[in-house]
């Protein structure tokens, strides 16, 4: 299936109701399992990633398979770990593709027993819940930021509690920041100091918890807001002063006409006149998801970049630098990998530029997301284009809402 997308004109106004965080949502249930909380989450996601950890937490049986959601993966990987019991976990074959050694690794030097059914490295699991004993652990942090979130948040349950010393570049710190804060407000105290987080054997306390509106979600209508000529868009239940490490974005794009506000129900951004960047240079570590955002950007108003700090994105979904140099090269741009973990656009268009181009996704939602904007520009077509499923359900009404044109092929 594919979706056909066009905009009459290059204005947008508006009102969106943003589906929450579900970096926050996945991390709160999560805690509140482990917290035994009566309490239901409000304002949880409809996405997909929050669902299937939703069905497995309140599942009756022992086999899991979590599709697509890696932070599911990740996170119930150690949580199943620590409870007492024989637990299977699979996901499709992308996920089977994506490692999960190094923490499997740590989680045996806790006690856990865990075995591969397939592939070494990788899902499917076998695990033999168990009693965990903590300790000093050594882990790599220039790898996926999930697999240290994974087991900060068993640790107040692991006897004796758990010391984490990262080595090399620490990669999307706000995310493990976020899992932290999340921790202090279920009453966990923890101690990072240089690379060394130290969070000691203590009780989660039960309490009512609300989910914020989702930061990435957000920078797909900066991005529009960039791109259009004239907007005026609230975003509901977005707070500038956020947890979420993405509210960064905020910032940059007031280099590309886009003034946030806010107000008592969300955030209102409007555009303005502005001189764009004549070159563009981001270190995206801790950032990585607004990658595909930033960098369809660029193409499009037409400011040449040098992102760096992207070297967990060949793990992603897909293969997201892959995926972005093909794509682009569909606009017309060739985006180049000087190093690994860097893309880099001169601002020459040096490809052929397909009439309308028709984007692939990849099974990856962000790659749906970052690129129907580009209808503001010309009409576009997205392949597979429901995948926005897994993080933005309701993302084609919220278009059709500010005027989109969009038909089913």
């Amino acid at each position: 299936m594919q979706f056909q997308l066009s905009k009459p004109n290059k204005k947008i106004n508006g009102s969106i109701d943003l589906p929450s965080s579900k970096s926050i949502a996945n991390r709160a249930l999560i805690i509140q399992a482990l917290s035994y909380s009566p309490y239901t989450l409000q304002n949880l996601s409809g996405s997909d990633d929050v669902e299937v950890m939703q069905q497995v937490l309140n599942s009756n049986t022992n086999q899991f398979d979590v599709g697509h959601a890696g932070t599911a993966m990740r996170f119930l990987t150690a949580f199943l770990s620590q409870i007492v019991g024989e637990w299977t976990i699979t996901g499709s074959d992308r996920m089977k593709q994506r490692p999960i050694h190094i923490l499997v690794d740590a989680l045996g030097q806790l006690g856990a027993k865990i075995e591969y059914l397939e592939n070494e490295g990788y899902p499917p699991l076998k695990i033999w819940g168990s009693h965990l004993k903590g300790g000093i652990l050594d882990l790599d942090g220039s790898v996926s930021s999930q697999y240290i979130s994974a087991l900060l948040m068993i640790a107040p349950c692991i006897e004796g509690g758990l010391t984490l010393r990262l080595k090399n570049k620490i990669t999307s710190r706000p995310y493990i920041e976020l899992t932290l804060k999340l921790m202090k407000q279920f009453g966990v105290r923890s101690v990072w100091k240089g690379n060394e987080i130290r969070v000691s054997e203590q009780p989660y306390q039960a309490r009512e918890f609300t989910v914020e509106a989702d930061w990435t979600g957000a920078s797909y209508w900066y991005q529009l807001a960039a791109l259009a000529d004239e907007a005026s868009i609230e975003l509901k239940n977005l707070r500038l002063m956020s947890l979420q490490g993405d509210c960064q974005i905020a910032a940059w794009f007031k280099d590309f006409g886009v003034d946030s506000k806010a107000t008592p129900d969300g955030v209102i951004l409007t555009k303005t006149e502005t001189k764009l960047p004549k070159h563009l240079q981001l270190n995206l570590v801790e950032n990585p998801d607004v990658a595909q955002t930033m960098a369809v950007l660029c193409v499009l108003r037409k400011v040449p970049f040098h992102f760096s700090g992207l070297e967990t994105l060949k793990i992603k979904e897909t293969d997201r630098i892959a995926a972005l140099q093909n794509e682009l090269a569909k606009l017309g741009a060739a985006i180049t990998e000087p190093r690994h973990g860097e893309l880099k656009w001169d601002g020459n268009f040096s490809l052929p530029k397909e009439a309308i181009p028709c984007i692939a996704t990849y099974h990856d939602h962000r790659m749906a997301l970052a690129f129907a904007p580009t209808a503001l520009n010309f009409p576009i077509a997205i392949d597979d284009p429901m995948v926005v499923t897994k993080s933005y359900p309701k993302y084609y009404d919220h278009l059709k809402q500010v005027g989109f044109e969009i038909s089913q092929s």
